[in-house]
């Protein structure tokens, strides 16, 4: 089984909106990538900020779990955002090589070239939350094959 990911700008207040939606995309500005777990993300979570795995998965409890739809939604630490939304490009592709060399990320498959785009399209859409007063929601459904 397989994970579709969609992580979305938005406000606060939206988070069930997000959790019972079947395509947060389609809805609210954001960006879709299959096989982004809680574990990448706690991943990215410690190269940006520089804290332990341990301490950054804790981050990533589900803030809304759909029991229609399967899906839950997390709550993108704001220091995340924030940091991905100061990137630079040569800082993100410097990330993006420690990303790709991450046990998460390696044992995955990932091609360095996916993590990068990746990585380019969080710090937009960050930027993008940023200036519009949003926080990052990750939604995550299960695949079913």
């Amino acid at each position: 089984m397989g994970i579709l990911t969609n992580i979305v700008a938005a406000d606060e207040d939206e988070i069930e909106a997000i959790g019972e939606s079947l395509h947060p995309i389609d809805e609210w500005s954001g960006i879709e990538m299959r096989e982004v777990d809680t574990a990448k993300i706690a991943t990215l979570h410690c190269l940006l900020t520089g804290d332990l795995f341990d301490d950054a998965i804790g981050y990533y409890e589900p803030v809304y779990i759909s029991a229609a739809e399967g899906a839950m939604v997390l709550h993108l630490a704001e220091e995340v955002k924030e940091r991905l939304a100061e990137l630079d490009e040569e800082t993100l592709e410097t990330i993006a090589a420690e990303l790709a060399a991450t046990e998460e990320f390696e044992y995955a498959d990932w091609e360095d070239e996916a993590i990068a785009a990746m990585l380019v399209a969080l710090a937009e859409l960050a930027r993008l939350a940023e200036s519009q007063g949003q926080a990052l929601f990750v939604w995550m459904h299960p695949l079913r094959t």
